[in-house]
């Protein structure tokens, strides 16, 4: 397989799980209720610190989406996938790879010890409305070192893993929507 079938395959799977409508398209409304239900899933003000950094960072990544698809609202499947292609690599305003992990852990981490509990991981699975039959397969995938948490570290690792792996459809950053 090659790298950009891998990343295409991902891309598709994220694009069907945002676009929460199932219009075909994704708009920021869709991203807007993913910030809104993990908001609620982990009972977090959106006034709270936790609560902004997470809705300004979807904020950054939904305007580099835009930006890269030089559209001004909605992205088709192909759009959304070329879009994410590029913001993935382009570091020049906003590390989506990057800055989205660290806010999502940020929500997850109830306890801010830097590291995501099975049940927390169970929880950001509901609220990402993910329901792949293995999900919670990607819990002990994503634990690398096996201690039976999810580090800050391990978590982001995980989704770099998911915009830059080449070919490896089994690493466990391209498990999150099932098996691609």
């Amino acid at each position: 397989m090659t790298a950009a079938d891998a990343i295409h395959l991902k891309l598709k799977q994220l694009f069907n799980a945002i676009d929460t409508n199932n219009d075909g398209y994704v708009e920021w409304a869709d991203y807007q209720r993913l910030v809104d239900r993990y908001l609620a899933e982990f009972k977090i003000d959106k006034n709270q610190r936790k609560g902004q950094t997470l809705q300004v960072t979807y904020q950054m990544y939904w305007l580099e989406l835009l930006r890269h698809a030089n559209r001004s609202e909605l992205l088709s499947r192909d759009e959304y996938i070329a879009a994410n292609r590029a913001a993935s690599v382009d570091t020049s305003r906003f590390n989506m790879v990057e800055g989205i992990p660290h806010a999502v852990v940020d929500i997850m981490d109830i306890d801010d010890d830097n590291e995501i509990s099975k049940e927390d991981f169970a929880r950001f699975l509901k609220a990402s409305e993910i329901t792949a039959p293995n999900a919670m397969d990607t819990f002990t995938a994503l634990d690398t070192d096996g201690d039976g948490r999810i580090s800050r570290q391990e978590y982001v690792g995980s989704v770099r893993e998911f915009f830059h792996s080449r070919t490896e459809l089994n690493a466990p950053g391209s498990l999150y929507f099932g098996r691609p």
